[in-house]
């Protein structure tokens, strides 16, 4: 028996029980040499192999296979071969060797991405993210990839789909950072600005020794979202961001603190030679999109101003004031500000005047109702998963260890000592 017929022999009669899968994976790993040499007759052997059944064995074989460089003829043959895998296998067995179904997964993404074609690989790394996944809860390695899958296919719908579990448990800093950016991105593709926010702030503050440069596209992003979605931006950071972050942060976004500036003034001239002062800069971040939104949404940010000092204004009152070229223009605008729920106004059609109104929420309404209270149960749950947290923390040896050697002597620390010593 040569050792492709022994490999594959192995796999079929070692797929059944957790003690012959153990047995199975200690076999592979002493197996990788001659999977790797033996790979291209490996594949062709996969026939011979259910991935439902089999799927230790089949993923062992797949990452041998793709050992070797990618092609596009080798990535227009594996990918619907690798699609399968993920989505008929065994999580139970995937999860006896994560590290191979990652590298396999990832190799997927770098095969989609040669082919130009990276919406073939959405589906099968949401599944795949699922599969090794221990709860929704946690934030696996293979999230940024899949992220980065929905941005370039502009599947940003597919990406929601995930950005809305909440998650507890991350493993490794570098996931979060990517997660956080590349999840605002897509938020900001859907328009949906104040989640996009939330992510990017979870960039910005996470915690780091080092500043990475993650965290300063972050930063840049968030600058842009705060004055589209806020009208504003405060240059402040939470006490609990990282010094790194504080120090360093603002040298390196520095046209975009002007660009902020400059919107403060409400004035398009003051915005628009900042733009062409730094276009070449913006056009490189690959920011130069969302910087024409953020000087588009100045007129509606001036007509919201409007709204907090007069009850009644003409259309050309309005185009005046706002810098708009006409009457019309400043129609359009002030209807879709109404249909954003952004003002709340009417507009007379017979004498062109707009009369602001006042917020007619009155947070009585079933759906009002239901959110506040989805906002409530939300922090509770969190409110007991960071006291389990704390319990965990204040019992373990590490923890203790560490906190104790960083800990600083203090006047609190000792008794009172007696001034006479008579």
């Amino acid at each position: 028996m040569d050792a492709v017929e022994s490999i594959v022999g192995h796999i079929q009669a070692l797929s059944n029980s957790p003690a012959e899968l153990n047995e199975l994976t200690a076999f592979l790993k002493r197996a990788q040499k001659q999977i790797r040499s033996e790979s291209t007759r490996l594949f062709s052997a996969l026939p011979q192999l259910d991935p439902s059944i089999h799927s230790l064995g089949y993923l062992f074989i797949l990452d041998g296979y793709n050992s070797a460089p990618n092609t596009k003829e080798r990535a227009s043959e594996i990918i619907p071969i690798v699609a399968r895998f993920v989505r008929t296998c065994s999580a139970n067995q995937i999860r006896l060797a994560p590290d191979k179904f990652i590298a396999v997964c990832r190799n997927l993404r770098d095969q989609v991405m040669l082919l130009q074609s990276p919406m073939r690989g959405v589906a099968p790394m949401l599944t795949a993210i699922r599969k090794l996944q221990s709860s929704a809860e946690h934030l696996t390695v293979l999230h940024p990839d899949f992220l980065l899958l929905c941005l370039s296919s502009k599947c940003y719908k597919s990406g929601l789909s995930i950005l809305q579990d909440e998650i507890y448990e991350v493993d490794h800093l570098k996931d979060l950072l990517l997660y956080g950016y590349y999840g605002g991105m897509i938020c900001i593709g859907m328009k949906h600005f104040r989640n996009a926010l939330d992510l990017l702030h979870n960039v910005i503050t996470a915690p780091m020794t080092n500043l990475s440069a993650i965290a300063v596209e972050a930063y840049k992003k968030y600058i842009l979202v705060s004055l589209i979605h806020l009208g504003q931006f405060i240059p402040d950071f939470p006490k609990y961001t990282s010094s790194a972050a504080q120090k360093n942060l603002n040298s390196l976004a520095q046209p975009y603190l002007e660009l902020a500036l400059a919107y403060g003034t409400g004035r398009l001239t003051e915005q628009e030679k900042c733009v062409q002062k730094y276009q070449e800069r913006f056009e490189r971040d690959n920011n130069f999109g969302l910087v024409r939104q953020v000087i588009s949404s100045t007129s509606k940010r001036n007509i919201q101003r409007l709204t907090q000092t007069y009850l009644t204004l003409s259309l050309r009152d309005i185009a005046d004031r706002v810098q708009l070229n006409s009457a019309k223009e400043a129609e359009m605008h002030v209807l879709q500000m109404i249909q954003d729920d952004e003002i709340f106004a009417t507009i007379n059609q017979k004498d062109g005047m707009v009369t602001f109104q006042e917020d007619p929420e009155q947070y009585k309404s079933c759906e009002m109702i239901e959110r506040i209270d989805s906002s409530i149960q939300r922090i509770m749950t969190l409110s007991k998963k960071l006291s389990t947290k704390n319990e965990e923390l204040s019992c373990d040896r590490a923890y203790l260890s560490r906190a104790g050697k960083e800990r600083r002597p203090d006047f609190d620390d000792y008794d009172a000592a007696p001034h006479n010593f008579m």
